[in-house]
C-alpha cells in the first residue's frame, strides 16, 4: 500500500523533476490575506505573487499546503465525523506556475503524475472544463486521448474561479476519479452529480483573465496555473478505499483512540473515533503554529474544534483526558513531513490536557442542562436559543457543539434566539461599564472593541502581516480616514505589533498600503487590554477605516527589547537564589536600549553580591538552553511554582515561559505574556549598570544586554586606555598608578594645610595679628584678628583655640577664604564670656560678609558669607564691636 507520506512525497518530487521549486508549508494563520481567518487552500501563501505585489526567486512551484475550513464561510466543522471527505484540517497538494507554462503543460504534467507516475487507471478518470474552454477541451483530447463523453462542459462558477470581485480569475478544469457502480452517484453534471461515486481529485486552475470591474474583464499579459489536489482524497484512491477515513494515517489516529477508550473504532460509536482524529489534527497544527484557546477570532475556533473532540470523547467513555494522549501518535505519522508539529510537540500535548481538564469540569453539568431542556420535547422539535446561550456562558459550549449534541436526538436550536440573548449580554456589559468610573475616553476603545472583537497578536510567530483596518482615532475622535501629516491611532483585526503592558515597551515599525500608504508606527499601546492601537504618522498616501494593509515590526528593536525581557526573568531567578525568597519583583521598563528592575530587598547590594548575580545570569545565557512555553490556568501555573509578574493581569490561560537548567527543574518559572528569545544565547550578554534604592525595601537594578552591553564596556575600555595614557603607564598599572598618585596628593594636602597653619599662627603680616611686642588691644582687651586664604574652614576651630590659649584672655577671629566665600569663627576666652559672647560677635561678621546667623557657644561660634572679599570688613566689624561694649562700659 502507498501511505500518505508516500504520496505527499512523490508528488512534490514528481514536480521538482520538471523544475519547480518545494515551497514548504505556510503557517495556517495567514500573514498576507487579512480577511481570512486560516489559510485554506494552496494558493492562499502566493496570492501576492499571482496579484504581481511580491516577487520570488522562482517561477513555478510544489508545495503541500496545510489548511482549515472550521470557520467563517469555508466551515465544514457540522459535518465532520459524518461523511466521508468533511475535514477540518486537510492537506493540499499544488503546483504554480507565475507566468512560466500554461495549459497544455499544466494538463501534461497533471496526467502524467496521475496514470503514469501513480498508475490509475485512465478509464476510471472523468475531466471537467468550463462550457468555454475549447483550448482546455481540445487539450484533453490531445494529451490524455479521453472520449469527448468523459470531458464534460460545465457552464457554472464551480468552473470558474476568481480571487474575488476584481483580480485574476479563469475557468477551471478539475479531474475527477470514478470508485465504482457499486457506489450511488453520477458523473459531474448530471441530476445524480451530488452522489460519491465520482470524486473530484485535482482542481486546475487556469489563471488568463483580470476582472476589472463587474462588467470589464482582460487577458492576463502572463497567464498563470494554480492547482489543487486534496492529499486525503487522492490516497483514498491510491490506497483502494472510498472513505478518506479510511485512509492509513486517519486509521492510525482512529485505532489509537479506539485503544485508549476500549472502543470498537467500526462499531456504533464510529463517527466520534473519525471526529476525535479529525480534530486531533487540526487542533494539533493550529497550536504547532501559534494559536491558543481564547474566547474571540482563531483562538475561539480553536476552543470549538477541541471541545467538539473532548465531548465526544466522554461520549466514548474515557473517564480521564484523552486528547493529549493522542499527540505521540499524531506527530509519529505526521511529524516527518512537518518538523514544527515535533517541535511544538510538548506545548501540543500541554494545551489539549489544560483545555480538556478545564472543560471536563463543567461538561457533566452541562450536559444535565441539555438533558432537562430537551426532556420535554420530541424530534424535530426545536431548543430554546436563550438555553444554547446560557450553556455557552456558564458551561463553555460552543453553539455548534449543543447543535452536535442534539443531532442525534434530531433536534435543532433556535439560533435567532442564541443571537439575541448573546445581544442583550453585551448591553449589559456596556451599561455596567459606562457606571463603573473609568474615564470617558475609553468608551472609543469599548466601542471599538465590542463592534470589532479584541485585536489578535499574531507577533509570538511572526513579525509581520496583512490586516484590515476596523478602527482609526485622531485627537481622541474616531475618524474614517487619515492622510499626510496626521497623528492617528491605526486599529486593525490581526497584528504582530506587541501592545505596550507588563513592563514591556509596545513595537514600533511600519504600516503600509497598495494604495502608496506609508505609516511610521512609534508605539503600540493596549487599551482595555484587549485592543492594540498602533500610534502611527502618516508620511504618504492616505488610511481608510476597511483597507487592507501591511504591517512590519522594527525586527531589530523587537530582538532587543526580548533579549532584555529574558534577562530579566534570568535575574528575577539568580536574585532569589542569591539572596532569598524573599526577593519579589515590584516593577520592570522592558525597554530596546536598557532593562529595570525593581525588586523588594532591605539593604543595597554588595559589589560581591552584584557579580555573583551577574555571572550567574551569563551562565545560563552560555548555555543557550531553548526557552520552553506552555499554555495554563494562572491558579495552576503560580501552585506548580511560576512567579507572577508585576501589574500583569491574567485571563483564564496563561503562558507560562521557562528558562534555564537546575537540578530539580528550570531555573526560571513565570507567567509571562510578553515575547522572549527562541534560546537564551539570543541575549548574548548581560550587565549591570548600577543598583540603587527605590523606596523603603524596594531595590533597582538597571543593565543592559547584547550589543548595547558590548558597547558600554568597549566605551569603558576606551577610556582606561585614555586614562594609561594620561598616566604614561598601561592599562593593567593604571590602579596602582592612581593609588599612588592619590596617596601622593593626601600627603601634599597635608603639608600644605600644615604650611598655613603655621602662616595663621605666625601673623603672616596681616591686620590683627600678634606683632613683636604682642597682640593688638581692642576694647582693652588682647585681640588676634586675622585673614587666610585658601585655608579649609574645617581648620578654623583649631586655629582659634590655638589663638586663645595664646591670649590668655582676649578675642581671636578667624577669616578663610576659599573660592570667593568666607568663613569665620570668633573665640573668647572663659574669663569674658560673661561680658562678651563669641555668638554676638561672629554674627557681626557674618553680616560684614553678605550672610545671615551665625552661632555656637558664648567662647566659640561660626559662621559664613558668599561675599569673600569682604573678609577685612569682617574682622573689622568685630573689632568695632568690642570697641562699642568697652565705650557704653
Amino acid at each position: 500500500m502507498t501511505s500518505t507520506n508516500d504520496i505527499r512525497r512523490s508528488f512534490l518530487d514528481h514536480f521538482a523533476r520538471e523544475g519547480h521549486q518545494i515551497v514548504p508549508s505556510a503557517p495556517l494563520v495567514p500573514h498576507n490575506d487579512p480577511t481570512l481567518m486560516f489559510v485554506n487552500a494552496g494558493m492562499v501563501p502566493f496570492k501576492n505573487v499571482f496579484t504581481g505585489l511580491e516577487k520570488r526567486p522562482y517561477s513555478t512551484a510544489t508545495s503541500s499546503q496545510k489548511c482549515v475550513r472550521a470557520g467563517g464561510k469555508h466551515n465544514d466543522l457540522d459535518n465532520v465525523g459524518y461523511t466521508a471527505r468533511h475535514h477540518t484540517f486537510f492537506e493540499m497538494l499544488g503546483n504554480f506556475s507565475f507566468g512560466d507554462y500554461f495549459k497544455e503543460r499544466a494538463i501534461s504534467l497533471a496526467w502524467d503524475l496521475v496514470t503514469r507516475g501513480w498508475g490509475i487507471d485512465p478509464a476510471r478518470l472523468t475531466v471537467t472544463v468550463y462550457h468555454t474552454d475549447d483550448d482546455a477541451f481540445n487539450l484533453w483530447r490531445k494529451i490524455a486521448g479521453l472520449p469527448e463523453s468523459r470531458i464534460i462542459r460545465i457552464a457554472t462558477s464551480d468552473n470558474f474561479w476568481a480571487m474575488g470581485d476584481t483580480g485574476p480569475c479563469g475557468p477551471c478544469s478539475e479531474i475527477f476519479f470514478d470508485h465504482g457502480e457499486h457506489i450511488p452517484g453520477g458523473p459531474p453534471g448530471s441530476p445524480d452529480e451530488d452522489g460519491d461515486r465520482f470524486v473530484e481529485i485535482w482542481n486546475l486552475v487556469f489563471m488568463q483573465y483580470e476582472q476589472m470591474d463587474k462588467e470589464t474583464r482582460v487577458d492576463l499579459p502572463r497567464p498563470s496555473i494554480d492547482t489543487g489536489m486534496g492529499l486525503e482524497r487522492v490516497a483514498a484512491v491510491l490506497q483502494g478505499v472510498h472513505d478518506n477515513y479510511d485512509t492509513d494515517t486517519f486509521k492510525a489516529l482512529i485505532a489509537a483512540s479506539g485503544e485508549l477508550t476500549k472502543s470498537d473504532p467500526m462499531g456504533p460509536m464510529k463517527a466520534s473515533h473519525r471526529v476525535i482524529a479529525d480534530h486531533l489534527r487540526a487542533a494539533g497544527f493550529l497550536v504547532a503554529d501559534g494559536v491558543l484557546p481564547a474566547n474571540e477570532g482563531r483562538g475561539y475556533v480553536l476552543r470549538r474544534i477541541m471541545r467538539r473532540a473532548m465531548r465526544h470523547a466522554h461520549l466514548l467513555g474515557a473517564a480521564e483526558p484523552l486528547m493529549h494522549r493522542l499527540v505521540p501518535e499524531l506527530v509519529a505519522e505526521m511529524g516527518g513531513a512537518y518538523p514544527e508539529l515535533v517541535r511544538a510537540q510538548p506545548l501540543v500535548e500541554e494545551t489539549l490536557k489544560l483545555e480538556e481538564t478545564r472543560f471536563r469540569q463543567t461538561l457533566d453539568k452541562g450536559l444535565r442542562l441539555l438533558e432537562d431542556a430537551t426532556a420535554g420535547l420530541k424530534a424535530g422539535d426545536t431548543m430554546a436559543g436563550d438555553i444554547a446561550f446560557r450553556l455557552y456562558d456558564t458551561y463553555g459550549f460552543p453553539y455548534d457543539l449543543t447543535e452536535d449534541a442534539l443531532r442525534a436526538q434530531n433536534l435543532a436550536v433556535d439560533r435567532a434566539g442564541f443571537d439575541a440573548a448573546m445581544a442583550e449580554q453585551k448591553r449589559k456589559a456596556r451599561a455596567a461599564w459606562s457606571g463603573s468610573g473609568e474615564k470617558a475616553s475609553d468608551a472609543i476603545w469599548f466601542d471599538i472593541a465590542e463592534e470589532g472583537g479584541s485585536t489578535e497578536f499574531t507577533g509570538y510567530v511572526s513579525d509581520k502581516a496583512e490586516a484590515q483596518v476596523i478602527a482609526l482615532v485622531k485627537d481622541g475622535q474616531r475618524v474614517d480616514s487619515a492622510g499626510a501629516g496626521d497623528m492617528v491611532d491605526i486599529i486593525v483585526n490581526q497584528t504582530p505589533f506587541y501592545g505596550e503592558s507588563g513592563g514591556q515597551m509596545g513595537d514600533a515599525g511600519t504600516i503600509t498600503g497598495d494604495n502608496g500608504l506609508k505609516a511610521a508606527v512609534s508605539d503600540t499601546a493596549k487599551p482595555l487590554g484587549r485592543v492594540h492601537a498602533h500610534r502611527a504618522a502618516i508620511e504618504a498616501g492616505t488610511v481608510k477605516v476597511g483597507d487592507s494593509v501591511h504591517l512590519a515590526i522594527d525586527a531589530e528593536r523587537r530582538a532587543q527589547i526580548r533579549a532584555n525581557h529574558s534577562a530579566t526573568h534570568l535575574l528575577h531567578a539568580a536574585l532569589r537564589a542569591r539572596l532569598g525568597g524573599h526577593v519579589t519583583q515590584k516593577g520592570s521598563l522592558v525597554a530596546a536600549d536598557r532593562l529595570r528592575f525593581d525588586f523588594s530587598h532591605p539593604k543595597a547590594l554588595s559589589a560581591d553580591e552584584i557579580a555573583a548575580i551577574e555571572a550567574d545570569v551569563n551562565a545560563h545565557i552560555r548555555s543557550n538552553d531553548p526557552v520552553g512555553t506552555r499554555l495554563m490556568t494562572a491558579d495552576e501555573a503560580i501552585a506548580a511554582g511560576a512567579m507572577a509578574l508585576f501589574g500583569e493581569k491574567y485571563g483564564e490561560e496563561v503562558r507560562v515561559l521557562s528558562m534555564g537548567r537546575k537540578d530539580e527543574g528550570s531555573y526560571s518559572v513565570e507567567l509571562c505574556g510578553g515575547t522572549h528569545v527562541g534560546a537564551l544565547g539570543d541575549i548574548a550578554l548581560f550587565k549591570i549598570l548600577s543598583e540603587s534604592a527605590v523606596a523603603s525595601g524596594v531595590r533597582r537594578i538597571e543593565a543592559l544586554t547584547g550589543e548595547a552591553a558590548r558597547q558600554w564596556l568597549t566605551a569603558r575600555e576606551d577610556k582606561l586606555r585614555e586614562a594609561a595614557a594620561a598616566l604614561k603607564t598601561s592599562p593593567d598599572e593604571v590602579p596602582a598608578r592612581v593609588a599612588s598618585l592619590v596617596e601622593e596628593r593626601r600627603r601634599l594636602e597635608r603639608e600644605l594645610a600644615d604650611a598655613k597653619k603655621q602662616l595663621a599662627l605666625g601673623g603672616g603680616g596681616n591686620a590683627g595679628a600678634e606683632t613683636a611686642s604682642g597682640p593688638e588691644q581692642v576694647g582693652g582687651h588682647a585681640f588676634i584678628g586675622q585673614v587666610i586664604e585658601g585655608l579649609d574652614p574645617k581648620g578654623l576651630r583649631g586655629l582659634v583655640d590655638d589663638a586663645k590659649k595664646r591670649l590668655g584672655s582676649g578675642v581671636a577671629v578667624l577669616v578663610a577664604v576659599n573660592e570667593g566665600r568666607a568663613s569665620v569663627a570668633v573665640g573668647v576666652t572663659q574669663d569674658l564670656v560673661a561680658t562678651h559672647s563669641a555668638v554676638d560677635l561672629v554674627k557681626s561678621a557674618v553680616a560684614a560678609l553678605g550672610g545671615q546667623g551665625g552661632g555656637g557657644r558664648p567662647d566659640m561660634a561660626q559662621g559664613g558669607g558668599p561675599e569673600g572679599d569682604k573678609a577685612q570688613a569682617a574682622v573689622q566689624a568685630v573689632r568695632q564691636a568690642l570697641e562699642q561694649v568697652a565705650a557704653a562700659a
